[in-house]
């Protein structure tokens, strides 16, 4: 057999595992910026935050969370589907157990999910009332936010109760009447923990309308990339911290505010 006929035939079945690899499914979740949303307004209708017991004051400005959409667990993730978003500042190749437990089914992943948004709301709630001294006995607070899970909207959560009961402390809006986003989960304590797709968090908020970010300050390296032109991220280790900077900002002092 000819030589070039040999190499043709050996072909054959590279070519053939090649595409057979390409259709195979990975362990990879594919993620992109999601939705925001304005913890100081409504969402489906209804208050996303509802505070009794204590005067609560109008605010003007957006404080908004921000999400990432991933493909569902039981998504099939094939080899051109990681190579396309391999090339995209909007899109994010992620371990597959990265974003979703190993060995669970669809059901209990939404129910871990939604779980961890209920403690990151209790959370916020104390955090917020301990930071103001208020007490929790007293002041009721009711957290609404449909269809989406985890907790890494717990310090946006905080903030917009302390905007809607002291607002900068000193008569105006926390936000100074602007749009503001950013992520992080909360403590009781007001400690902010590190959440993940950052860069695809500050693109969706952008898109929404934010210039200022506030971000986990051990993510800040993470958050830099793919930045947006014209954000500003902050860094934050605590409630106290993300208070402070947006009452700093909103006053006209910007030197005064840390920066990534």
């Amino acid at each position: 057999m000819p030589r070039s006929r040999v190499l043709a035939a050996c072909a054959v079945p590279v070519v053939a595992l090649v595409a057979v690899a390409g259709l195979a499914p990975l362990p990879f979740a594919i993620a992109q910026p999601g939705t925001t949303t304005d913890v100081l307004g409504k969402d489906q209708g209804r208050e996303v935050i509802t505070i009794t017991g204590a005067p609560v004051r109008p605010t003007t400005g957006q404080l908004r969370m921000t999400t990432i959409l991933a493909t569902g667990p039981g998504t099939d993730v094939d080899l051109g589907d990681v190579a396309d978003a391999w090339f995209r500042t909007d899109r994010a190749v992620l371990p597959h157990d990265n974003v979703y437990p190993p060995g669970k089914s669809d059901a209990e992943i939404e129910k871990r999910n939604l779980g961890q948004m209920k403690e990151s709301q209790d959370a916020a709630a104390v955090a917020a009332l301990n930071y103001l001294k208020l007490d929790p006995e007293q002041v009721e607070v009711d957290l609404h936010l449909a269809d989406v899970g985890g907790p890494s909207a717990g310090l946006l959560f905080a903030l917009g109760v302390v905007d809607k009961l002291d607002g900068d402390g000193d008569g105006g809006d926390l936000t100074g009447g602007e749009v503001v986003a950013g992520t992080g989960t909360i403590a009781p304590d007001g400690k902010v923990g590190a959440v993940g797709g950052v860069s695809l968090k500050t693109q969706a908020a952008a898109r929404d309308g934010a210039t200022v970010f506030l971000v986990p300050k051990d993510e800040c390296s993470d958050a830099q990339a793919e930045l947006p032109d014209g954000m500003r991220l902050v860094p934050v280790s605590t409630l106290s911290d993300a208070v402070a900077s947006l009452r700093d900002l909103g006053q006209g002092q910007e030197s005064k505010v840390p920066s990534c």
